[in-house]
């Protein structure tokens, strides 16, 4: 990494090296964004940065937009950047691919770093505004990676790869998650199209049960046919029995009541002699038509 900070041989770093390397130094910080650069490295590539970050925040200020805060997390693995108050992590720069950091000289208040973006391999660079604690983050990032390069130094390079491979497995549960969600979400939209499709819409001619008297039956009705239910063994019922045409009963099995067909004896005189004056009227009127 190139730094452009010089630090004497003979000052201290400001932090001890366990609070690097088993934990992380927090700062907080006002975020301008990040964009594209066309080098890695150098002084003049993050000045343009600045320039251009500074203007794209300036325009959206005027617009009544503020400046986000962020916590910066920094350790020998590398710097994160997460929203002060969620603590969901917005940006997590690995430190093996930090390739350059400094503060601006001429507004103590900036501070940027480089980085290459795991996915699309393009540099950016981040751009941070810190009132009082600039130059000390830039400080800090520097002795991070003086602590990295020694542990790699110790484990032959052995530790590098186990942060790259760690780093490409939280990379893939952050995915994982993200997909899983997606499912969840796509799994509950069907159930409620599900739901809806069962519930029968709003004046539907759905078939309403037959009232039943107090016995549990369908009352007897001439107009409306008798419908034979299923039986129970799923077998279909034997067909109807057909009659005669001119064999007539009634509803109890009876054979209707015709007075004209009865003998003369079954009436007194006076009944009978009506009847056969009804009877000759009748066939008088068959006769006429």
């Amino acid at each position: 990494m190139n730094r452009a900070f010089n630090r004497k041989k003979d000052k201290s770093w400001m932090h001890t090296p366990e609070a690097l390397a088993k934990h992380y130094i927090p700062y907080n910080a006002k975020f301008l964004g990040n964009t594209e650069v066309e080098a890695p490295k150098g002084t003049e590539v993050v000045k343009d940065a600045v320039r251009k970050l500074k203007f794209q925040r300036h325009i959206k200020k005027s617009e009544g937009q503020k400046i986000p805060k962020v916590e910066l997390q920094i350790s020998i693995y590398g710097v994160k950047i997460l929203d002060p108050k969620t603590k969901d992590v917005q940006y997590n720069c690995q430190l093996h691919r930090i390739s350059f950091c400094a503060d601006d000289k001429t507004d103590k208040r900036i501070f940027t770093f480089i980085c290459k973006d795991s996915e699309s391999n393009k540099h950016l660079c981040y751009v941070f505004d810190s009132e009082k604690c600039a130059e000390e983050i830039t400080l800090t990032i520097g002795q991070a990676f003086d602590l990295a390069y020694k542990k790699f130094l110790e484990s032959g390079g052995k530790d590098v790869e186990t942060r790259k491979q760690i780093g490409t497995l939280q990379k893939r549960i952050q995915e994982l998650e993200s997909e899983n969600s997606e499912l969840k979400k796509q799994l509950l939209d069907l159930e409620d199209q599900l739901m809806i499709a069962h519930v029968p819409p709003a004046g539907s001619g759905s078939m309403k049960p037959l009232s039943t008297d107090v016995f549990d039956m369908v009352p007897f009705s001439p107009v409306t046919p008798l419908v034979p239910l299923p039986p129970s063994n799923g077998c279909p019922p034997p067909p109807p029995a057909t009659l005669p045409p001119d064999y007539r009963k009634d509803l109890f099995g009876a054979e209707p009541f015709d007075p004209f067909t009865c003998g003369s004896a079954d009436f007194p005189p006076d009944i009978q002699s009506k009847l056969d004056e009804m009877q000759r009227q009748r066939w008088r009127g068959s006769k006429w038509d």
